[in-house]
């Protein structure tokens, strides 16, 4: 069905016609029509970091950043929904245009930068929603606050969300808020991430239930940051790791008619080095930091790629733009599929 709606999508401006698709799902969830947009995916149970997920396909932050749609987009059959990212203020993101399709490369460029309306709105639309799947919530700093200043941003959403999410996801590698990835640096990192350990295990007390923790990075790191971010990582005790969000190379799309916006990449060109980062971070951890892999998943084997490059789960959301939610149900197959050939070799 989607093949057939993807032609009047894409007549629209790509952040119009994400806004017309959210709302389309939540019209199709609320008229019980939801099954004709979406098989529901076979069962492939996997427990990482302590959860039951139903299955290891599981829909990226960003597509949802207030937790608006989370009923329908629960409903598609995801493993897990990740909402965000959240800040502690609402804030518009940057000026539009700020989201483009490049058709041609299966790739998205957005510049959207952390446009939410807060992270106690967020809230709110958790606790009204009727969505009791695995649930993650992807964190961020606003805007103004400075860098110096940004673990504040971090704790005071961190606080506000631990209740209603089954994981928090810690994002300081988005390209669209100026000087974010600078957190990525080991020393500035460390520190981040020991103030952000010490209020998960104090909330966790508190709540009398441990919520693991990630942390999203970016493709475009050298080797020694990677060697760098690896240390931090096993010397905090950190649940896992997300690899990786979009990327600001444009080599693979650069005579594209939109190939030079500023802002991140996502799509079929990030699919090899977002894997590459991965497979990378995997040799580095070993088998002690659980790995989700996201990054240009656009068929039912990029989704098993990534689970043999070393992920435990994987995440979609251009993917989603360019093949619809029938992609949930084929990467679910995919995966079993190669798996089960893998274990008959």
């Amino acid at each position: 069905m989607y093949s057939l709606i993807r032609p009047l999508l894409f007549a629209l401006d790509a952040e119009t016609a994400h806004r017309f698709t959210l709302y389309g799902l939540d019209v199709a969830h609320r008229s019980n029509f939801l099954h004709v947009v979406a098989k529901p995916p076979a069962e492939l149970p996997v427990s990482v970091f302590g959860i039951d997920f139903p299955n290891p396909v599981g829909l990226a932050a960003g597509l949802d950043k207030n937790a608006d749609h989370l009923d329908a987009l629960g409903a598609l059959g995801f493993g897990f929904v990740e909402v965000g990212t959240t800040t502690p203020r609402p804030q518009p993101g940057n000026d539009k245009p700020r989201m483009f399709r490049l058709p041609r490369h299966e790739a998205v460029i957005n510049r959207l930068g952390f446009n939410n309306a807060g992270v106690d709105a967020l809230v709110r639309n958790v606790q009204s929603s009727s969505y009791r799947g695995v649930l993650g919530i992807n964190i961020g700093k606003n805007k103004d606050t400075p860098n110096d200043k940004a673990v504040e941003d971090y704790l005071f959403c961190l606080e506000r969300v631990y209740a209603h999410a089954s994981y928090i996801t810690v994002n300081i590698s988005s390209p669209n808020t100026q000087g974010l990835r600078d957190l990525q640096e080991e020393a500035t990192l460390r520190r981040f991430i020991d103030t952000l350990r010490e209020a998960q295990e104090r909330l966790g007390s508190q709540a009398g239930k441990r919520k693991p923790m990630l942390l999203k990075i970016a493709p475009d790191l050298a080797e020694a940051e990677l060697d760098g971010i690896a240390e931090v990582l096993l010397a905090t005790g950190i649940d896992g790791l997300i690899c990786t969000n979009t990327t600001i190379e444009r080599g693979a799309v650069e005579s594209d008619p939109h190939g030079r916006e500023t802002g991140g990449l996502s799509g079929r060109p990030l699919y090899a080095r977002s894997t590459e980062v991965l497979r990378g971070m995997r040799r580095r951890l070993g088998e002690r930091v659980p790995i989700v892999g996201v990054g240009g998943i656009l068929e039912g084997d990029d989704a098993a790629g990534k689970i043999a490059a070393g992920a435990s789960l994987v995440q979609l959301y251009s993917g989603m733009v360019y093949r619809g939610p029938a992609l949930i149900a084929e990467c679910v197959d995919e995966i079993r599929r190669q798996s089960e050939d893998a274990h008959a070799g």
